[in-house]
């Protein structure tokens, strides 16, 4: 009887300690300069294309690839909101917003980023912006709003259901463009962003990260850039 339980006791122990190492392996794990697939080194270089939020020559640029129904997406655009007040003020840092719309989780995600892109196209830069943040705050976004949303934006109803009736042939490229970098550089999931210094391995953060840590990846990204961080 004893020698009987011998062997489930050893199994129990032994399922503890391998437990216990996963936790510890998990928690002690950070953000790094590879996403375990994929080559965050391939990251498109920003250029006036792109939808940039703070100054669009800042040595330190975080790069989002983001889908506007996904929740995580909505706190960590918060999160990015609240960094770029903290840290953009100075000119240092800016946020650059790619689009990775996972439809196989969320059909309308791909609509969204059209709509998107079609509301920059026509508005530019800073009515992309607000429509973005109206996506979000009113996730999930019926598609049949884009008109009156995109109006709030500054554009009117008419231009913008121009654009989102050719979205295939004017802005759909850009879309697959900005989702195949993203699955290039390691992305399997949103958010998926990466902070970027020119001449420095890009830092991967791998999800929705909150405001301290962000801002400490941020800081060492400012000082691996030769420019001491401000708070």
């Amino acid at each position: 009887m004893k020698h009987s339980l011998t062997i489930p006791l050893a199994i129990c122990i032994g399922g503890i300690i391998v437990a216990g190492a996963v936790y510890l392996t998990v928690k002690s794990h950070g953000p790094s300069t590879s996403s375990g697939s994929g080559n965050p080194t391939l990251v498109r270089p920003v250029d006036s294309t792109d939808h940039i939020l703070g100054n669009p020559l800042a040595p330190v640029k975080i790069i989002e690839y983001s889908d506007f129904d996904c929740t995580y997406c909505k706190t960590f655009d918060a999160t990015l909101h609240q960094l770029i007040a903290l840290k953009g003020a100075e000119g240092q840092v800016a946020w650059v917003y790619r689009h990775f719309p996972l439809t196989q989780l969320h059909p309308n995600a791909l609509m969204h980023a059209e709509a998107a892109e079609c509301v920059a196209k026509v508005g530019g830069n800073d009515a992309f912006w607000k429509f973005a943040d109206s996506l979000f705050a009113n996730q999930p976004t019926d598609p049949s709003r884009y008109g009156a949303i995109a109006q709030s934006a500054g554009i009117t109803s008419a231009d913008f259901a121009t654009c989102y009736a050719n979205a295939a042939t004017t802005v759909l490229p850009r879309i697959e463009a900005d989702s195949k970098n993203a699955t290039d550089t390691g992305a399997r999931g949103t958010p998926y962003s990466l902070i970027v210094v020119d001449g420095k391995a890009p830092i991967v953060v791998d999800g929705a990260y909150d405001i301290e840590n962000l801002s400490n990846l941020i800081d060492q990204a400012l000082k691996s850039a030769a420019v001491i961080p401000t708070r």
